[in-house]
């Protein structure tokens, strides 16, 4: 049986048709079926998401009904241990919930349980799989929860993104993935990596649960995505970093931009100006000095069990950012942003790639983010909708970027390119 969006079963528990009990149940029997091959779960504890969904059904009403998230396991909840895929942090349990959490225990959510994330969101992978063909990764650093909703397991997940962590995972694992506006989710019981980008995302099988979700944590009525307005204007932006990309995911941009023309779009390329193609280093500037810093504590009291992939690789890239190259790059950052804003004049949204291309085969190597850091460094509004299959018949997206705080406008947009790529 096909399982309930987030949406459809808010409809039915309304209705008294479903009950938030068999809705998790569910998901646990989908759980206990495929977790030994996907791996998608840091910490499950099935008697204590029953008591919640009963719970849930007793209190009735609110924008979540009974609904079960997933909570990627970088983010505090004061009920399970928040790991970090990290042995400093094995079995520990955080004193209080994120405030992300706490406002979806508010919209009467049921905190299914903490999904798979890389050591401390960062490069080292944990366990999870691809679930479309587990010799594949699901990205990272958010595996767990891309894995978790596009298998069924749960209707609605956390990630987070530094670089490219809810948008890669979601095309690799053939989901819906949303990064909003920088700053506009509270990030308060989040492990912090780098202040300046750092940003709560959201991972869905369908737009509506997407805003719906939205609403939630920002404590607001959920979005009405307006699926009558008209064609927009569509920015191709091929970005900097165009040679990344591999055979599929070329020719599924340009073959993208080519049907949403004949559906009545405007389509016209955009570039960068030439001062900000080399943008993606200002990226690992500043988020090498930040992290680093951020990381002070795990750093210089715990060595020894930090791996030797984050203390090598991004530990090491830190160190050598001078503080004047850190601050030449927040300078750039803020002109870049701008001039991403300026971008927009002429056009509603950019099209560009998600990634470049399909999952990787492994799990050891969680893609490269080089499709998204320039996006989650301009502050921007992020979504990437399933696009098909490559060679490997693995899910491709294409990734929609809008205006800065124009994000229900990004949704309803993302529903109109959704609807004709159908």
């Amino acid at each position: 049986m096909k399982p309930f969006s987030a949406t459809e079963a808010v409809v039915a528990i309304e209705a008294g048709t479903l009950t938030s009990e068999r809705l998790v149940r569910d998901c646990l029997d989908r759980i206990a079926e495929r977790e030994p091959a996907v791996k998608a779960w840091a910490f499950l504890d099935p008697v204590r998401a029953i008591a919640q969904a009963r719970a849930a059904d007793a209190a009735k009403g609110g924008p979540l009904r009974g609904i079960p998230v997933g909570v990627k396991d970088i983010i505090d909840t004061h009920d399970m241990p928040t790991g970090h895929n990290s042995p400093i942090f094995n079995g520990k349990v955080p004193f209080g919930d994120a405030a992300c959490v706490a406002l979806c225990r508010t919209a009467n959510a049921v905190i299914l349980g903490k999904t798979v994330t890389t050591e401390f969101a960062n490069r080292h992978p944990g366990p999870t799989t691809n679930p479309h063909n587990a010799a594949h990764t699901p990205g990272g650093s958010s595996s767990g929860s891309a894995a978790a909703v596009a298998d069924g397991q749960v209707p609605l997940a956390f990630g987070t993104q530094t670089g490219g962590s809810v948008i890669r995972p979601a095309a690799y694992c053939g989901v819906i993935g949303y990064k909003p506006t920088y700053g506009d989710f509270n990030r308060v019981g989040i492990k912090m990596q780098c202040h300046s980008v750092d940003t709560l995302g959201l991972m869905a099988r369908t737009l509506d649960d997407i805003a719906l979700f939205r609403g939630a944590v920002l404590k607001l009525p959920p979005v009405r995505i307006d699926r009558k307005q008209g064609a927009p204007r569509v920015g191709f932006c091929r970005s900097p970093v165009w040679d990344k990309a591999l055979p599929d995911t070329k020719a599924l941009l340009e073959r993208t931009a080519t049907v949403l023309s004949s559906k009545g779009a405007s389509i016209v390329d955009v570039a960068f100006a030439p001062s900000y193609n080399d943008i993606i280093d200002d990226h690992a500037a500043i988020t090498g000095w930040e992290s680093v810093r951020n990381y002070a504590d795990e750093r210089l009291r715990n060595p020894d069990k930090m791996s030797t992939e984050i203390k090598e690789g991004p530990m090491k890239r830190g160190l050598a950012v001078t503080f004047e190259r850190y601050v030449a790059a927040q300078r750039k950052a803020v002109a870049f942003r701008a001039h991403v804003d300026s971008l927009f004049e002429k056009v509603d949204v950019l099209l560009t790639a998600s990634a470049p291309g399909e999952a990787p085969e492994g799990v050891a190597f969680t893609g490269d983010p080089v499709f998204n850091s320039i996006w989650t460094l301009a502050h921007t509004p992020c979504v990437t909708l399933p696009a098909g299959t490559g060679s490997k018949r693995l899910p491709l997206g294409v990734q929609l970027v809008g205006p800065r705080h124009a994000d229900n406008h990004l949704l309803s947009t993302a529903a109109w390119v959704a609807a004709h790529l159908d």
